[in-house]
Order: structure tokens, then C-alpha cells, then sequence
């Protein structure tokens, strides 16, 4: 049976892929499984479905992308206040096992562990056939089928916390099984990881690492570092009241943080350049461009066709019509909380590509028009960047930027200053921090400003400052907080801040109210006046108009609680939902008060 499963996976995986790639390729249903995982052309369409699982309709593509990771204290689900609806439960720490959403059997949950299988099939050829050696075509290809399993696992865990771990293929012994210790399920990745290193091949090394649909040997090494801080930090426990740190000497925090230094320091000096190459919104105009070589800023995409994948869907400018740029009238579901655009350097380079205030008309062509404060976009993900045009409706075919090289420097300053302490870590921040500033104010926005931190404590939390500047709207922010212990108290204090803000007092007390506009000579772009703090207009009349932006009218108290609706620290992660409680033969079971 195991080599029968064998063969259909590699006849469904060639199917997946180009047909003119494989015409000259021998049928594998005529072949034995050691012959498949052998023939480095054959095995590489058998890993290559593994990849199939992330773009299908209610997995990665329809259900996990566009809903893990809000709500943060920089993000959140634009109808938040909507709960409960099935949608904004997810956001708001409000699911049960029954979401209308993901109560289904063909949801995320089912197509990782299908993912996982079809990685667990390849992992299992590769080494039976013997010939997956370092430096090799066949020792990539296990590489890269043990990294997506990782990537998969580093999700499913991030998600739901305890699952089921299986890292072998399924036989009917193993059919039904209990969730893991999720501690369990760390240990085998990060060595999983460790073996994949040493196998792949670094971006642009071979064929198969030339562009960023592909996993090489950076972000393996990087994903390695982020697993190894994931799993020394605090998180949500079956047999605790509060978040707490692994018990298991193997995930001590030093021992961990040692091998992700060790693995970060190995990419640094490597990828320097990659972060300097290109100003911070290059990077995301690379990403909607759909410039995919290997070696620059981003490390790894989930790799979605034209076809397939919600990430301007979800995340971009809202367009409200058919317009110049797009057929889909779809983006602005999430955005930045309120305030978060003025707790911004105003200087800072990176606000305006991440806080976009305002929406595309409701007309052909349309112009940029001020939405509302209580409903910002995220302006990384933008149909006016792309390249060509996006005609289906329900899809944009837009990547996941799963991990991207800033990571790789923020991880480093952050173990750097756990094990050498602050004036170790102040070169790593000083390097992102440099791209966020224009030269004539590097010395006193990076240079004063990371050489007046003088102690490990206060690294840590300008890292966590910087963490939300640089990733707001990637959707990193909410396994860093839980990581860090530190969820329930940002979500608490944001609620605060929105407060003052529609107020306009205490921390905001200098945010205008009102905003005055005109437009650009190419009458589409949107020119604004009292939207930074501080500004004032002496004469009104220069503007084209105004519009009221701050008030309590204009962030109400049902729109600031939605931010979360239960304990963040006691909802940390959603429940398994009720159809595979039901279909595990009594093994599975929810924790965490669901």
C-alpha cells in the first residue's frame, strides 16, 4: 500500500506542474518508488506537490493567510465590530469549533496535514532511496521536502498550539492519534532544519534556488532561528492558567537562542547587501511586481499561480469599482489600528508604505479619496504596483512574503542582546533602522538614537517597537507578542490608545482633526494637509476640502472593544474545529477553555 501511495502521489504531482516540463519524462505509474525518488527529475515534481496544499481553496489561500495574525496592537480585522459573524470571531479571540468559516472538511486545518503527508511520502522515498547527499540535486529535493513540512508545522502550531505530530507516512496504526506536545514537535523541526542546511543550496547556487518559490539554504537557516525563538518563548499551555515557557531542558531560552544566533550570523554576512539593495517600499513594490529572483530581500514566498491566493484581496488599498488599475474591487479588510500611524516617527519611511488613510473611488477612472479613521488600509499589497492586470474576482495570484531579510537582522539584534548584551545588539538595529531614514537624519534617528539605549532591557523593547514599525500589515506581529509574553498587555494598551486618540488628548493631543486636501496634476493622487501631527492650516481655502478625521464620532466604543472580545492570553489560538473532533475517533480534543 505505501508504494502505491507513493506512485499517485507522484502521478498527481506531475500532473500539477508544467506538462511541457515533463513530456519527455517516463511514466512513473510504471515505476517502483526507489526508481521515482532516484531520478532527480521525477522527485522533483513528487516535492513539488507538497506546494499543491497551499493554494487550495480553503487552505492556506482562503482561510489561513487571511485570517492568522490579526488582531495585534498595530493590527486589525476592519470589521472587527461585526462579531460575531464567523469572520470577525477569528480576529477577535471569539471562535468556537463551530466557525461558520472553518468548520469544514476541506478547511486548513485538513490540507496541512495533507501537505504534511505528501512531504512525509517524499521525505521516506528520498531516504530509502539512498542517494540524497549534500550538494546534490536529490539532497536539495529532501531539503526542500523537510523544510514545507517544517513551514506547514511552524503553522499549524502558531494556529491551533498542541497538535497532532506525524512525521511519517500515515498507516492504519497511525490513522487516529492524539494531539503532541507541541515542545515535541519543535525539537524534530529544528532538527529537521539543521539536516535540511546542510543539504540545500544557497539562492541562486542551482537551478532550483534561482528564484523565491523555492526554498534555499538562507531561509532554511532563517525559519531554523525563528522556530528556535518560537519554541523558547512563552505561549498558551493545556496545563496552565497563564502563558508559559517550555519545561524541557532541550528548549532552554540560552540554548536555543545560541543556535539561532549561530544560523543568523551564517546568513548576515552572506545577505548584507540584500537588505540595502532597495529602499523599504522597492521591496514591496518588488513583491506586487512579481520580481522573484533569489538573493535579495525576500527569502521565501508561498508560491501561488495568477489564479489563486486573497493577499491583495485581503490586504491591499481598498478599490471600490473596476478601475484603471484592476477588475476586482476587493482590498481593505484589514488595516492598521488607528493610532499606529502617529506612533510613527513622522520621518519614518516605512509608515506611509504600511498606513494608507485612504480608498480608490467608487468610479472609472477613480482617484484616491480619504476613507475614514476608524478604517485604514495596509499599503504593502497594492493593485496599482502591479504589473499586470488582476481580472478574476475572487483571486489575485499575489504572493505570500513569508519571510524576508529585515527578519533576519531584528532576530539577530534580539538573541544578540539576550546573550551579549545591548551595545552587542546596537549594530543590527542601527542596519534596519538606516533604511527607515532618510541619510540627513541617520544621526540622530539611528545613530542617537540607538547609541541613548543603554541597557538590555531597553534594546529589547525598542526591538519590540521596531518589530512593529518594519512587519505591521505581514501579519508576524502576533506570534512575536505571544512569544514574548506581551499580547494581552499590547491589545490592552492599543485599546487605551484609541481611546485617547479619538479624544485627542494625552499621547495624541497634538493630531489635528480635521484634514484639508487638493489633488496632484495627474488628478488621482491624493495630497493631504493635518493628517501628520502638528500641522495647522492658516488658510483653508487653498484646499479643495476637508474632512473631519478625529472625534469620538469617528472611533466609537463598539468599534475600539472589538479589538478583542476574550482574554487574548487565554484565546491565543483558535480551537480544532468540530468536524475533526468528530471524525478522530475520540482522539482529538480542544483545550484552552473551548
Amino acid at each position: 500500500m505505501k508504494k502505491n501511495n507513493i506512485i499517485i502521489l507522484a502521478i498527481v504531482a506531475l500532473l500539477t506542474t508544467s506538462c511541457e516540463d515533463h513530456l519527455d519524462a517516463p511514466s512513473p505509474s510504471a515505476m517502483e518508488p526507489e526508481i521515482v525518488f532516484s531520478t532527480a527529475r521525477l522527485a522533483e515534481s513528487a516535492v513539488m506537490g507538497i506546494s499543491v496544499s497551499f493554494a487550495e481553496t480553503e487552505s492556506y489561500r482562503g482561510r489561513f493567510l487571511p485570517w492568522y495574525g490579526m488582531n495585534t496592537d498595530s493590527e486589525w480585522y476592519n470589521s472587527s465590530d461585526k462579531y460575531p459573524d464567523g469572520k470577525a470571531d477569528l480576529a477577535v479571540y471569539g471562535a468556537d469549533a463551530s466557525n461558520t468559516q472553518m468548520n469544514s472538511e476541506k478547511n486548513a486545518w485538513a490540507k496541512m496535514y495533507e501537505g504534511v503527508e505528501r512531504a512525509n511520502l517524499c521525505i521516506d522515498g528520498l531516504r530509502k532511496a539512498g542517494m540524497a547527499t549534500p550538494g546534490t540535486p536529490l539532497g536539495h529535493l529532501l531539503a526542500e521536502a523537510l523544510t514545507l513540512r517544517a513551514v506547514i508545522y511552524a503553522d499549524l502550531t502558531r494556529a491551533w498550539g498542541d497538535v497532532p505530530a506525524r512525521f511519517q507516512p500515515l498507516t492504519t496504526a497511525t490513522l487516529y492519534i492524539p494531539k503532541s506536545d507541541r515542545d515535541v514537535i519543535y525539537k524534530q523541526l529544528i532538527a529537521d532544519l539543521g539536516e535540511a542546511a546542510e543539504l540545500a543550496y544557497w539562492p541562486n547556487e542551482h537551478d532550483y534556488t534561482s528564484s523565491v518559490n523555492r526554498v534555499n539554504k538562507t531561509f532554511i537557516k532563517a525559519l531554523r532561528a525563528r522556530i528556535c525563538l518560537v519554541a523558547a518563548g512563552y505561549s498558551q499551555r493545556p496545563d496552565s492558567e497563564s502563558p508559559r515557557l517550555s519545561t524541557d531542558p532541550e528548549l532552554d531560552k540560552e540554548k536555543l537562542y545560541k543556535i539561532a544566533q549561530s544560523e543568523l550570523l551564517d546568513i548576515y554576512p552572506n545577505s548584507n547587501a540584500g537588505l540595502l539593495e532597495n529602499s523599504f517600499e522597492t521591496v514591496f513594490r518588488n513583491l506586487c511586481q512579481e520580481d522573484r529572483r533569489a538573493g535579495r530581500e525576500s527569502l521565501w514566498e508561498i508560491p501561488m499561480s495568477d489564479g489563486r491566493g486573497r493577499m491583495a484581496y485581503t490586504f491591499a488599498i481598498k478599490h471600490q469599482a473596476k478601475d484603471q488599475y484592476t477588475d476586482m474591487t476587493q482590498g481593505g479588510q484589514a488595516g492598521p489600528t488607528p493610532n499606529f500611524f502617529y506612533d510613527y516617527d513622522v520621518n519614518d519611511l516605512r509608515r506611509d508604505v504600511t498606513c494608507v488613510p485612504y480608498r480608490w473611488s467608487n468610479s472609472n477612472p477613480s482617484k484616491q479619496e480619504l476613507n475614514a479613521l476608524n478604517n485604514w488600509s495596509f499599503g504593502k499589497y497594492r493593485f496599482e504596483w502591479m504589473k499586470r492586470r488582476v481580472t478574476s474576482t475572487n483571486d489575485d495570484g499575489l504572493h505570500k512574503q513569508y519571510m524576508r531579510y529585515a527578519e533576519v537582522v531584528l532576530m539577530l539584534a534580539e538573541v544578540t542582546n539576550e546573550l551579549d548584551g545591548y551595545a552587542a545588539a546596537a549594530p543590527y538595529l542601527k542596519d534596519l533602522r538606516n533604511r527607515a531614514f532618510a541619510p540627513n537624519l541617520r544621526a540622530e534617528k539611528v545613530e542617537k538614537y540607538v547609541n541613548d539605549i543603554k541597557s538590555d532591557q531597553a534594546m529589547f523593547d525598542a526591538i519590540v517597537k521596531e518589530h512593529a514599525f518594519e512587519f505591521t500589515g505581514e501579519m508576524l506581529r502576533k506570534e512575536a507578542l505571544i512569544r514574548w509574553n506581551l499580547l494581552g498587555n499590547k491589545l490592552a494598551e492599543t485599546k487605551e490608545r484609541m481611546y485617547e486618540l479619538r479624544d485627542r488628548r494625552d499621547r495624541y493631543a497634538d493630531v489635528p482633526a480635521t484634514i484639508y486636501y487638493n489633488y496632484a496634476e495627474d488628478g488621482e493622487t491624493l495630497l493631504t494637509f493635518g493628517l501628520n501631527r502638528g500641522e495647522t492650516v492658516a488658510n483653508p481655502n487653498d484646499y479643495t476640502g476637508s474632512l473631519e478625521w478625529v472625534s469620538p464620532a469617528k472611533l466609537k466604543d463598539e468599534k475600539i472593544e472589538a479589538i478583542y472580545v476574550h482574554n487574548p492570553d487565554k484565546y491565543q489560538f483558535w480551537p480544532i474545529w468540530k468536524v475533526f473532533i468528530n471524525s478522530s475517533n475520540g482522539t482529538l480534543k480542544n483545550d484552552y477553555g473551548y
